[in-house]
């Protein structure tokens, strides 16, 4: 699979197979994550993997959004940690959406199905998913990650849309 491949074939999966994603495809996903450019090279991030079903189905009620990881073979809560940003303050939210396409791209290509559903920056869903999971004071949960084995296909799509590139000015 190429890159442009992969940017065109990932889709969001809501909906999983019954089949567990092995542990040696969730440290190809962490690595991926890991590998992502950050402000300063910071790297505000860390990673909660929840496997256990009870608790997945704890995830899904954090929002009406979430009801999917229920369902999903692993979910990844990604957690940004601000004060790793004391050189230059204020960037994990562009650092995290990178490491998350990361994942997205990298799930693209093991055959996964992967959804995003955002935490950060409502603050009585960091609240929910902080307690949830016991996260430490200053860790923000910045998403819930919903992946498994695809129980639908989405077909491709190509969102390119020359009307909204402007070249040297408005």
């Amino acid at each position: 699979m190429t890159v442009r491949e992969g940017i065109h074939q990932r889709r969001s999966i809501r909906r999983y197979a019954d089949r567990p994603v092995e542990e040696e495809q969730i440290d190809l996903l962490l690595e991926a994550a890991m590998a992502a450019p950050s402000a300063c090279d910071c790297r505000p991030w860390e990673f909660i993997v929840v496997r256990d079903p009870a608790r997945l189905a704890a995830l899904a009620g954090i929002s009406p959004y979430s009801q999917m990881a229920a369902h999903c073979s692993v979910a990844i809560v990604p957690c940004a940690v601000p004060e790793r940003q004391a050189i230059c303050p204020g960037f994990f939210p562009q650092d995290c959406g990178a490491m998350i396409q990361n994942i997205w791209l990298q799930a693209t290509e093991l055959g996964l199905g992967m959804v995003w559903c955002g935490i950060h920056p409502i603050k009585e869903l960091e609240e929910r998913m902080a307690g949830l999971l016991e996260t430490p004071e200053g860790v923000v949960p910045f998403a819930l990650l919903c992946i498994g084995y695809p129980a639908e296909q989405p077909a491709p799509r190509n969102r390119f849309e020359q009307d909204r590139i402007h070249r040297e000015q408005w």
